[in-house]
């Protein structure tokens, strides 16, 4: 009966995807290199990730797919076209695993996990416990100190991810906060702040990414004056948070998400069944029995890893030879300027990474009181934890490379290529972005795509020259990227949330999705439609920040009637 009824829960997704395969292969345009199966694999593994309930199975048969899929179609006679699917298939896989950024950042996520495990061991993350919860008395005090602390992590959404979701795990986990609810609060507060904070090293992506669309087009402006163009043009990243702080100050949730909190409060955070990534990660490990309790295990190695962070960053960036005198250290625009310059901001990431690890074993020895075997053992089972979620990682890029050998993006983007309307085409820009970063995972890839293919057709609406629907065009590329990689149960910077908050990714995913969703809803009904027919986009950020806010009002209203 079991069975039985497995294989009927599985009915809906396999019809889900025919009928989603069936409509692209019915309505989409047909051009050179323009195939209408790319998006088969991406479209795979999100529908069995949400049906199998098993991500790593998905994304390899989604990979396995794909390799097939961009060298059998048109030679299903010819052997030699099979076995060239399976070398692509390998090859696709072991180029991601060997990709040296890719390396960096498994590296990072493995000295990350490693430290982690030190200062719990240490009685580190304990200590830090212990003062958050003298602040944070409630379980809505610690949502709110939980989204500051995403605020205050600005500088980098991985640095900011992995920090934040695993020093407020044991806060949240004391206060009966499902681990869904805290892996939306570090997602949301990740992305959409390092991709609009003016010093982060994503501005210096997206400024590249602007000069050189700039530059191609003859604009005559550089890709700062583009990027404070676009700003006020970030509706999904701006409400967001507005969304986020909404909640957490009312303290109630709706959906999927309502239902995880329910649960939390009866004592358990997590899902009956679930499969946190970091499971095998941290259950094992705790606070050594010799440890003496001190926030300062944990502080050093953490403040450390964001110190060395700032400073590889203005070291990489020439900030030294870009500086006039010592106030220049305190210079908003300098800083601005040096880290859009730096190159090599994952490899930092994973030197800052596993120095910390380093400290995190001194101070765990010599202020924790713990033996050097004892640090080094609690070390190793936070690495062991990092296996598999690298493993996710690794063909999570698998898969991305396989959506571009297949050229997915360019597939979307030749889809509503011929609407052309200066009203409409920002907010077309907006939903096509989303779904491009939603079926690749990636949304510097998606921004990658997009920029170069949106911004002439926006420039052309603009009568060739650079105006409002240029500069709206950038900005919903932008947030779009974004927002379907909020969405995508692929996408690196999800996958990274989960880890972080030792939560099952399709729980986190699923929960999540409303809310992405309804943010999205109105930076499309209240933000892009109208700023594109010259409303100020002031005015829709404003209105739609007061829908957000009465929205929670009235779901709060309803609570305590029912209270």
């Amino acid at each position: 009966m079991n069975e039985i009824q497995k294989k009927k829960n599985y009915l809906p997704g396999i019809i889900t995807f025919i009928v989603l395969v069936g409509l692209v292969y019915f309505f989409a345009p047909r051009a050179e290199k323009i195939y209408w199966y790319s998006v088969i694999p991406p479209l795979l593994a999100v529908c069995m990730a949400w049906v199998t309930q098993k991500l790593i199975p998905s994304l390899f048969i989604a990979v396995v797919v794909g390799g097939f899929l961009s060298q059998v179609p048109g030679h299903e006679t010819e052997l030699g076209a099979w076995v060239a699917g399976v070398k692509t298939t390998g090859s696709s896989i072991w180029g991601t695993a060997v990709d040296p950024v890719n390396l960096q950042i498994v590296a990072f996520v493995t000295a990350v996990m490693g430290m982690i495990g030190v200062v719990i061991a240490s009685g580190g993350l304990m200590g830090i416990v212990r003062i958050l919860l003298k602040i944070s008395d409630s379980a809505r005090g610690t949502q709110i100190a939980t989204a500051f602390m995403g605020l205050a992590i600005f500088i980098d959404d991985y640095a900011n991810t992995m920090i934040v979701g695993s020093a407020m795990r044991p806060v949240t986990d004391e206060k009966l906060i499902s681990r869904e609810k805290l892996a939306f609060l570090v997602d949301a507060t990740s992305a959409p702040v390092a991709g609009v904070a003016l010093v982060s090293t994503w501005i210096g992506y997206e400024v590249g990414l602007f000069d050189s669309a700039s530059k191609t087009l003859a604009l005559g402006k550089d890709g700062y004056s583009l990027f404070f163009d676009a700003l006020g043009f970030r509706f999904y990243c701006f409400l967001m948070l507005v969304f986020v702080f909404a909640n957490v100050f009312f303290n109630v949730d709706f959906g999927p998400m309502k239902k995880a909190q329910e649960r939390a409060k009866k004592g358990q955070v997590i899902r009956e069944g679930a499969t946190p990534l970091t499971s095998g990660a941290f259950s094992a490990v705790e606070a050594d029995s010799q440890a003496k309790i001190s926030a300062m295990t944990a502080i050093a190695p953490i403040g450390l890893l964001f110190f060395i962070l700032m400073i590889g960053l203005w070291i990489d960036g020439n900030g030294l030879g870009k500086m006039v005198s010592f106030f220049d250290l305190f210079s908003f625009s300098l800083w601005r300027e040096v880290i859009s310059s730096s190159e090599n901001n994952i490899l930092i990431l994973a030197v800052a990474a596993a120095t910390g690890l380093l400290v995190s074993v001194l101070m765990a020895v010599f202020k924790g009181g713990i033996s050097c075997s004892s640090a080094i053992q609690a070390a190793w089972k936070g690495i062991k934890g990092s296996f598999l979620p690298n493993l996710i990682l690794i063909l999570a890029w698998s898969l991305k490379a396989a959506c571009d050998s297949l050229h997915t993006g360019p597939f979307l983007v030749h889809w509503v290529d011929g609407v052309l309307s200066p009203l409409w085409f920002p907010a077309l820009v907006f939903v096509i972005s989303g779904l491009t970063a939603f079926a690749t995972g990636t949304s510097w890839g998606t921004m990658a795509i997009l920029i170069p293919t949106a911004a002439p057709i926006a420039l052309e609406l603009d009568g060739g020259t650079y105006g409002l629907a240029t500069m709206i065009t950038l900005g919903a590329v932008l947030d779009g990227a974004i927002f379907g990689d909020h969405c995508s149960p692929i996408s690196d910077t999800t996958i990274m949330s989960s880890i972080a908050s030792s939560c099952d990714h399709i729980d986190h995913v699923r929960t999540q999705l409303p809310y992405s969703l309804i943010v999205a809803f109105l930076a499309l009904t209240i933000g892009y439609v109208p700023a594109a027919m010259g409303v100020s986009p002031l005015v829709g950020f404003l209105i739609a920040s007061l829908v957000i806010i009465g929205l929670f009002f009235i779901l709060k209203q309803k609570q305590n009637r029912l209270a």
